[in-house]
């Protein structure tokens, strides 16, 4: 999500710009040269057909509510694109520490990974869920029951400040012979 605000909020920046910039361009033509207005933007047939218009038109009601969904759109966008963060207990109280979820997967990742009988794994956290996937060569129940006590006590040794949700799920894998 937050990869599709780096996108959207420069593409309205230069969107801004252009505009601001024909603005410009248009009024220091109409300044400078006033019988070769317009230069770029066609204004006179804009405000020709604009001064038929009322707030009963079809078209300024289609036009206000377009940008409302749009704008609709953008603010949900923000507030579900914020950071989340996990937590971790304060050391004093005017302090306050977190880190971040992709910092807590590969953490529980490499522990799940050292375990012998491991031979791959993938870790998706947040602060109320940790899922693991793991793949191994030995049957999955036992390994299983391992990789969660494993991922347990590591979790014990994390000043978290909430304890996630743990889910382990181990595969079976054929081994190359």
């Amino acid at each position: 999500m937050r990869l599709l605000l780096r996108v959207l909020a420069p593409l309205l920046g230069l969107v801004l710009a252009v505009v601001g910039l024909a603005i410009v361009v248009e009024t220091v033509t109409l300044w400078v040269a006033p019988d070769s207005s317009p230069l770029v933007v066609p204004w006179p047939a804009w405000q020709a057909a604009a001064e038929g218009l009322t707030w009963q038109s079809g078209a300024v009601r289609g036009t206000a509510i377009a940008v409302g969904v749009v704008g609709l759109f953008v603010l949900v966008l923000g507030l579900v694109a914020r950071r989340h963060d996990v937590y971790l207990a304060d050391p004093v109280p005017e302090v306050t520490v977190t880190t971040s979820p992709r910092s807590l997967a590969r953490a529980v990742g490499h522990e799940v990974r050292s375990h012998s009988d491991v031979v791959s794994a993938s870790v998706v956290a947040s602060a109320k869920k940790i899922t693991v996937k793991a793949s191994t060569l030995d049957p999955a129940e036992a390994v299983r029951e391992d990789v969660r006590a494993r991922v347990d006590t590591m979790l014990v040794r994390l000043p978290l400040a909430r304890r996630p949700r743990v889910s382990v799920s181990v595969t079976t894998t054929q081994g190359v012979k």
